[in-house]
């Protein structure tokens, strides 16, 4: 088997934890890295979703950390993005956990991902994204565990 684990570091973008409200975004820094994929882990939704009753998932980027604009569907891979930078929105129900991956292509230094709740969220839904940072410009990446 090939080694994937040498060509990839791990970072939080969203820690683990059941959400009801707006996190606050880090900034994640890519350099170093010619390849990023964002890993997004969503539970039983905590409410039935709607189009008022909603989490939409923003993702931003910028070269100088300072100032951030919404990603468009040309830089990212398999998904189409909505106006704002829209990754993916809860709308309807989310009755089973899955998990999402989204492609980075951009080219900007920095990412943020922000979970935007709108509405009314009585109940916490589990949420959790991580950013794989891959292609190394210097290898191997040293072990995190």
């Amino acid at each position: 088997m090939k080694d994937f684990h040498s060509g990839v570091a791990a970072v939080t973008l969203l820690a683990a934890a059941a959400y009801n409200a707006d996190n606050t975004p880090d900034a994640i820094d890519l350099q170093g890295f010619d390849a990023a994929e964002i890993l997004l882990a969503i539970g039983v939704g905590g409410i039935t979703f709607s189009g008022t009753n909603k989490v939409e998932f923003k993702l931003t980027h910028s070269d100088d950390d300072s100032t951030y604009t919404a990603v468009t569907t040309a830089d990212m891979l398999g998904v189409t993005v909505a106006s704002g930078g829209i990754i993916k929105s809860l709308i309807a129900a989310h009755a089973a956990a899955a998990t999402y991956r989204f492609g980075y292509v951009g080219g900007k230094r920095y990412l943020k991902l922000l979970a935007d709740f709108s509405g009314t969220h009585g109940t916490a839904t589990p949420l959790a994204a991580i950013l794989l940072k891959g292609k190394p410009q210097l290898a191997p990446v040293a072990d995190a565990a």
